[in-house]
């Protein structure tokens, strides 16, 4: 039987509360599914974090998630990486940045639809 976990995008208000929300969707309150790409990818690879059933993930009110997560949101989240990425990276990171500060390139919620997707088989994600 497949599980359908619910992402509730009316609470996305910014990464770190999608890491809250994904993580409370598939494990409860307080829950955790990862708490960046990397651990969101290999939470669902079925490493560490995996739910054992078939699962989808149903992603209700995405458009609002979609805004939250947007260009603003992904500038910030790049900004704060600068720092801490590998200084051979700090390039492209910083190109990444310059395009997200105009509006350009993808957002953080096209990586985490991408990521989603690219984790899970056909069907496994629903954005409503």
């Amino acid at each position: 039987m497949t599980v359908t976990y619910v992402i509730d995008g009316s609470r996305v208000t910014g990464l770190e509360q999608f890491w809250t929300v994904i993580g409370e969707a598939v494990n409860g309150p307080g829950g955790y599914f990862g708490s960046n790409f990397d651990a969101l990818a290999d939470c669902l690879s079925g490493g560490m974090g995996a739910p054992d059933d078939d699962f989808v993930f149903e992603w209700r009110d995405h458009a609002l998630s979609a805004q939250a997560l947007g260009h603003a949101e992904t500038a910030r989240y790049l900004r704060q990486s600068l720092d801490r990425v590998h200084p051979t990276n700090r390039p492209a990171v910083r190109r990444r940045l310059d395009d997200a500060l105009a509006g350009r390139g993808p957002t953080l919620f096209d990586l985490l639809v991408e990521t989603l997707t690219n984790g899970l088989g056909p069907g496994g994600l629903r954005l409503l």
